[in-house]
């Protein structure tokens, strides 16, 4: 089954609500798959999620509500990291030079999944492996197997 794996800056915009139409956008891409059942995401995700739904949003979110949220997006595909990926992580950071950050959320997709990214982060260079992105705040064209969404 394919998923669609959330980076965190997605699920912030759900809760930010100065974050305007791109607030819209993760709304109804997140809404999406909670109901097609299709969402993925990493520890790493569930943790960012937290700190910046408590410490980063104009108006943060109280730790029981951030909690909840956690938990409840913890129902989704939940990747966990395991240390060929983060051994994966550093060679594809070098390799693509983007942050260590940037590459664990590639080597840490859902395994033998192919797996649609929504993220921001990711969308200023090319993966030369296997994973799909999206660029969240666009719109989805076609995609090509391979290719990052760039502008």
């Amino acid at each position: 089954m394919n998923v669609e794996f959330c980076d965190t800056n997605i699920l912030v915009y759900v809760y930010d609500s100065t974050a305007g139409a791109k607030r819209q956008r993760a709304r109804s891409l997140v809404e999406r798959l909670w109901r097609d059942n299709m969402g993925a995401l990493s520890i790493q995700v569930l943790q960012e999620l937290f700190v910046s739904l408590t410490r980063k949003l104009p108006s943060p979110v109280d730790v029981a509500t951030a909690r909840s949220i956690v938990a409840d997006l913890a129902t989704w595909r939940v990747v966990e990291p395991r240390t060929m990926h983060i051994l994966s992580a550093i060679e594809a950071a070098h390799r693509w030079q983007v942050s260590f950050w940037d590459a664990m959320i590639l080597t840490s997709r859902p395994a033998g999944r192919r797996a649609v990214v929504w993220t921001e982060d990711l969308n200023r260079w090319h993966d030369r492996q296997q994973p799909l992105f999206d660029d969240a705040a666009t719109t989805r064209r076609s995609r090509r197997r391979g290719a990052a969404r760039c502008p």
